[in-house]
Parts: C-alpha cells; sequence; structure tokens
C-alpha cells in the first residue's frame, strides 16, 4: 500500500503589517491561544498558491485585514514536530486603503480564522512587540522593518514589470507580431499573475499593444476592473527605433504615486532594468536579472519605489513566476 508523501520543505507565507501614529511606528501581531503565543500573521501555501497569495490571505485570515505587500523582509528557517523544516517568507504590509480598491477587487473573499486559532490581533509600538514575540527569531524581520523605516525605505509603492506569457512560435503562425497569440501556457500564466499583481496593489496597467501583451495583462484588468493602457512605444519595433522613449514611459511609471503594472516583451527588458537601475543603490542593481533573457515568459519583477528629497528610488526588487494552473 502507497502511502501519501510530505515535501521535506513546508512552505510558509506572512507579513509584518505596520502603520505609524503620532510619530511611532507600530506593527499587528496575533495571538495563538494552541500555542499561548504572540507572532507574525503567516501560515501555510494552499495547493496553487503563490507565495505572495500566501502571504496576504493569511493575513486577512487572521487579523481581518486586507493588506497590500512592500519590501520583501528577510524570512526564518526552523523544524517542525515531524522533523520537517518550515520555511517563512515575510513582506511589510500595509493596510489597503481606497486606493487599492482594485486590487481587492482581484482577490477572492477571505473567511475569518477561528477564535480558537487567533484570539487576539493588537497593534504595539516595535520596541513593545520585540519584547512581546514569543520567539526570538522572529524579531529578525522586524529589525530590518525598523531599519528601513529609519532609512525611509519602508513606505513604499510597486512599479511591476511583467514579461509576456509564453507565445505561439513565430515561425508557426501567419499572421502579424501585432496579433500572434499566447499559447495554453501562455494563458494560464497570465490567470496566474493575477494573485501576483493583486498582492502588490496594481490599479494601473501599462501593455505594449502587441496581443500576446495585452492578453497577459487582461486577466488581472478584468477582475480588479481597470482599463489596459495600450501603448505602441513598448512593442520591440517601437523599442529599436527609439529606447528612449520606452525609457521616459517607465521613469513615468516611477514618478506616478500609485502601484502599477507595465507588460512588455524580452528584447525590451534590457532598456526597462537600465532604468530600474539608474535609479537604484548599487545592492539593489546587483539583485536585478543581467543575463538573457532576462525573465520568463509570464514572469514579474516587482521594483519596490521609495520617494526621496531626490526622486524615486528603488530600494528593493523581487522575481515571481506564476503557477500556472
Amino acid at each position: 500500500m502507497s502511502h501519501p508523501t510530505h515535501p521535506a520543505v513546508v512552505e510558509a507565507a506572512g507579513a509584518l503589517v505596520w502603520r505609524v501614529r503620532t510619530g511611532r511606528l507600530q506593527v499587528a501581531l496575533v495571538h495563538r491561544p494552541r500555542y499561548r503565543d504572540w507572532s507574525w500573521p503567516k501560515g501555510k501555501l494552499d495547493p496553487g498558491e503563490t507565495i505572495v497569495q500566501a502571504a496576504w490571505r493569511e493575513v486577512a485570515e487572521e487579523t481581518t485585514h486586507d493588506v497590500v505587500l512592500g519590501i520583501p523582509l528577510p524570512g526564518l528557517e526552523y523544524k517542525i514536530s515531524d522533523g520537517r523544516t518550515k520555511r517563512v517568507r515575510y513582506w511589510a504590509a500595509q493596510v489597503a486603503g481606497r486606493q487599492d480598491a482594485a486590487a481587492l477587487r482581484a482577490r477572492p473573499p477571505v473567511p475569518r480564522a477561528s477564535m480558537d486559532e487567533i484570539d487576539q490581533v493588537r497593534w504595539f509600538d516595535v520596541d513593545v512587540a520585540a519584547q512581546r514575540l514569543t520567539r526570538s527569531d522572529d524579531a529578525v524581520p522586524l529589525v530590518h522593518l525598523v531599519e528601513a523605516h529609519r532609512k525611509g525605505r519602508l513606505d513604499t509603492r510597486a512599479v511591476v514589470v511583467a514579461r509576456h506569457g509564453r507565445a505561439t512560435r513565430r515561425s508557426a503562425w501567419k499572421g502579424t507580431e501585432l496579433d500572434r497569440p499566447l499559447t495554453a501556457v501562455g494563458a494560464r500564466q497570465a490567470t496566474g499573475l493575477v494573485p501576483v499583481l493583486s498582492a502588490f496593489g496594481a490599479s494601473r496597467i501599462v501593455s505594449s499593444e502587441w496581443g500576446r501583451c495585452a492578453a497577459t495583462v487582461k486577466p488581472y484588468g478584468a477582475a480588479a476592473q481597470v482599463p489596459i493602457e495600450i501603448s505602441p512605444l513598448l512593442t520591440e519595433q517601437e523599442h529599436t527605433v527609439s529606447p528612449a522613449r520606452v525609457a521616459r514611459q517607465l521613469v513615468d511609471l516611477l514618478e506616478w504615486p500609485g502601484d502599477s503594472v507595465l507588460c512588455t516583451h524580452r528584447p525590451v527588458l534590457p532598456t526597462v532594468l537600465d532604468v530600474l537601475a539608474q535609479h537604484a543603490r548599487r545592492s539593489v542593481v546587483d539583485a536585478m536579472p543581467t543575463d538573457d533573457p532576462f525573465l520568463e515568459p509570464g514572469e514579474a519583477l516587482v521594483a519596490h519605489v521609495a520617494q526621496t528629497a531626490k526622486g524615486p528610488r528603488v530600494v528593493a526588487v523581487e522575481r515571481h513566476k506564476p503557477v500556472a494552473a
């Protein structure tokens, strides 16, 4: 008789939800009566979930707060009772506001955790939270969050750069580049991007006018009820003519006050990444992709942008591949 196998590593995700009240940085902790501990809202991934989807879902379940994720924070690894390793990834997060209505429309309803699981949710000043946390390791992401706040790198907006999903091969397509479509895999990748874009609050969608790009962000646009801004400047052809105009379009998004997504093509990515690098610190530049193809089909690069006295600065980047349904 065969027995079900369990993965050697249990993947989990959560967030440090923060706010500033009367000049004091505060974070939300949850109390678990079963373990009699105070900790960050977090939990295991459900089947088919992306890591960021699990993060905002678990926060919503355990705190009732809908949140938008910000910069990534250090994660933790530790052994659990059955001997396996649990790996938890964390993000900074803020409670969603009116500007995040579109992103919330793209999310399914989330049931509240039972009182047996979570019986208290409380805000604490960060110094008090550090003392209240039951596990000493839980202070690791908190230290990073406090430091980011001190340096002006905590309050950010997201500019997501997405490469279109897998498309029909040029050699197999009889039409034009304008209407070369996604494959079935590409369509699933487009659907898989929805929870990723929702996690980072995208309320503006800009896409190359070529069909495979527009089709990649169409599922999110439909779910979030946001129109897609079609740009001829983001096509491979127009990029060849004027990379500077592509660069200007990305700078406009970096300066825009909300969260956004830009969908384009592999040959355009070097210019996009160069603009991000011009607005980033060396350590952030080092984390950006440098080798062709830069991003896989359907993959997204999230640039976290802080507004500074010198203008927008990219303070962190991360990459996400959608879970293809």
